[in-house]
């Protein structure tokens, strides 16, 4: 770790040094208008350390604009067209240590029928930097920039006249001599000679020559800098600007962490810039919603256009000339998910929603939901997952049986998810976030390999994995738990014992977990799986085991005010996966229990739980048996 990041030194208004946190410096956030008074709260400090917020609506044609701190917030460019700055005031935008706001409605920014995404780049060292200046038409005018570290892409924008978005890419020409290649972010041109002086950007400066778009005599400009973490430590990157060739085929991009933010170009060829994000949705397997930066146009969805990943991202054979061209170039600026750091509270990264609601998102969460089991737990039904990678696709917790397709599974909200048009009050949702340390889903495809390993991004060992093959073929679920006996696994469509599986999911490490060849986790391409991975975070959750004493025990799980959610399983015998809640009750009395593997309504008749602030008690009765005298149990509690 550098010292830099240790530290993390600077002054108000300036970069500072490299992150600990993405979240800190970047955020996609989607709103639906209000068509009056909007505050938006990301986690972005532009009042004290500045930064950038890009807008655009989704749903219908409006331009992408761009606002910024060091212009003024209230002054506005226009990403897709040549169009000098303009003073929005009339929105009344403003800017907090928490992100930003505005007070009235506007169809581009706030109308109360259309929806909106807003990308906000805060000002950092090795991040993103901002910088304002004169132009002198002097070619090899050297520019000074606070980005501290490799220039990876800049955006140069005339602010008194009319030109061209100027595009500075590394990538550039293939990654060839590429300081004197330019791009035009305003229209869909092939990189071609100019602007840049033959000479490319230092951590300090960035050079321009004679052109109107980047030094006229006496305009003014504004010029966005992102930079490239390639060379930084591990933990340390969150942002990199990269190239690659097209194969017109499956191709893979090894960004080495899984990103949320990415944009595409195809530099040999007249063809579209591509916008994608994990927010509005990049499902593994189905639709990827798509914003054009030189185009007004609205939001469009396509089938498997890109794939996000554990190290990066996959472009599919059908993804098309823009991104995949076989044997042109093409460059991107790729931001890391927000799985840096590990969280602080529960309620950050789990809850559980009572009912399904109106407005949408039906099931409410404080949060972006990654990751829901659902059920109406009063009535014989199954037991739904659903993930954002997933998209619109979700499988049953009780069943061998291949995803199914429900367009009602939505996860582009800030504040839940679900797109279902009702308002049962019966339904219940319980919501868990992706973090660092805690939980992470993972999806990939088989090879049919003993003893293939997966990247994840949980940045520690987890300590149960649940994987389940998504596609056409009828195959169990198989679970790992940190407290089985070598190479045993579980099924959780199934209340059988503990058994010698043959390690078809194996003991992982902080970066990997490893798979035998069976069907179950690993058939061949291109079959398609999802993991769900879980891990103990002190105060917020635990994994763990505990022998029976035929009475009632204390399950101490190091909380301070007692588990909201408990899953206990019997493991040397048949046993059901047990769940219990707080919102149903973890009370003294009777409390309220589901079980995973089947699709019984919920027993409320028996009180084999009680509260206990450091975790849980568990009760021997014979409903349950999850505290039979010499029985072994594996559990999974979350504060």
């Amino acid at each position: 770790m550098t010292i830099e990041r240790k530290i993390g030194m600077g002054i108000a208004g300036q970069p500072t040094g490299p992150a600990s946190d993405v979240a800190e410096v970047f955020s996609t956030h989607l709103y639906k208008g209000t068509g009056g008074a909007l505050t938006v709260n990301n986690g972005i400090d532009l009042a004290g350390e500045g930064g950038m917020v890009w807008f655009k609506s989704r749903s219908v044609g409006q331009h992408h604009y761009i606002h910024d701190t060091e212009r003024g917030i209230d002054n506005v460019l226009q990403v897709n067209s040549t169009s000098d700055q303009d003073d929005f005031s009339f929105l009344n935008l403003g800017v907090s240590s928490t992100g930003f706001s505005m007070n009235v409605g506007e169809q581009a920014y706030n109308d109360s029928s259309h929806t909106y995404a807003a990308w906000t780049f805060r000002k950092k060292e090795k991040f993103f930097d901002i910088v304002t200046y004169t132009g002198n038409y002097v070619a090899g005018r050297e520019i000074s920039h606070g980005l501290g570290g490799p220039v990876g892409m800049m955006i140069i924008k005339c602010l008194s006249n009319n030109e061209d978005w100027a595009v500075y890419h590394r990538g550039a020409n293939g990654g060839v001599t590429p300081q004197n290649f330019k791009l035009i972010l305003n229209n869909t041109s092939a990189a071609a000679s100019g602007y840049w002086n033959n000479t490319a950007p230092t951590d300090s400066s960035f050079t321009v020559g004679q052109s109107g778009e980047v030094n006229g005599n006496n305009q003014t400009y504004v010029a966005y800098l992102f930079a490239d973490n390639s060379a930084e430590d591990a933990e340390d990157q969150m942002i990199k600007c990269g190239g690659y060739t097209g194969t017109g085929a499956d191709l893979s991009i090894n960004l080495g962490w899984e990103p949320q933010f990415v944009i595409v170009k195809n530099t040999s060829a007249a063809r579209n810039w591509r916008m994608f994000d994990s927010m509005r949705g990049v499902a593994t397997e189905g639709i990827s919603p798509i914003l054009t930066p030189n185009s007004a146009d609205a939001e469009f969805n396509t089938s498997n256009f890109i794939r996000f990943n554990s190290l990066g991202f996959e472009l599919d054979t059908s993804a098309g000339n823009d991104v995949n061209s076989n044997n042109d170039s093409h460059i991107y600026m790729a931001i890391r998910a927000p799985m840096m750091v590990k969280p602080e509270a529960a309620t950050d990264v789990f809850g559980i929603s009572n009912a399904m609601t109106q407005p949408l998102p039906a099931f409410n969460s404080t949060f972006p939901v990654d990751m829901s089991l659902n059920k109406r737990p009063a009535y014989g039904q199954n037991i739904s997952i659903g993930s954002r990678l997933q998209g619109t696709k979700h499988l049953y917790t009780d069943t061998t049986g291949a995803e199914v397709n429900e367009v009602e599974y939505v996860w582009d909200y800030m504040d839940g998810w679900g797109a279902f048009n009702s308002n049962n009050s019966d339904y219940r949702s319980w919501n868990w976030k992706r973090a660092k340390g805690y939980m992470d889903v993972v999806a990939y495809t088989g090879n049919h390999t003993d003893g293939r390993t997966v990247a994840h991004n949980l940045g520690v060992a987890p300590e149960m994995i649940w994987v389940k093959l998504r596609d056409t073929y009828a195959t169990e679920w198989m679970v790992f738990h940190k407290d089985l006996t070598t190479n045993h696994n579980l099924q959780l469509d199934s209340a059988a014992a503990s058994g010698d599986l043959s390690g078809r999911i194996r003991t992982p490490t902080a970066t990997t977990f490893t798979l035998g060849s069976d069907t179950s986790v690993n058939r061949q391409s291109p079959l398609k799986y999802i993991a769900y991975l879980f891990a103990t975070l002190a105060g917020i959750s635990k994994l763990g085991s505990y022998t029976g004493n035929g009475g009632y025990q204390t399950i101490n799980c190091g909380f301070s005010s007692g588990a909201r959610f408990i899953l206990i399983k019997r493991t040397n015998v048949s046993g059901d996966w047990y769940i219990w809640d707080s919102a149903r009750g973890i009370v003294s009395g009777n409390d309220p229990h589901s079980s995973l593997n089947t699709t019984a309504a919920q027993v409320t008749s028996d009180d084999s739980v009680d509260p206990a602030n450091a975790g849980f008690i568990v009760n021997q009765v014979s409903a349950t048996n999850i505290n039979v005298s010499s029985s072994t149990y594996i559990f999974y509690a979350v504060a």
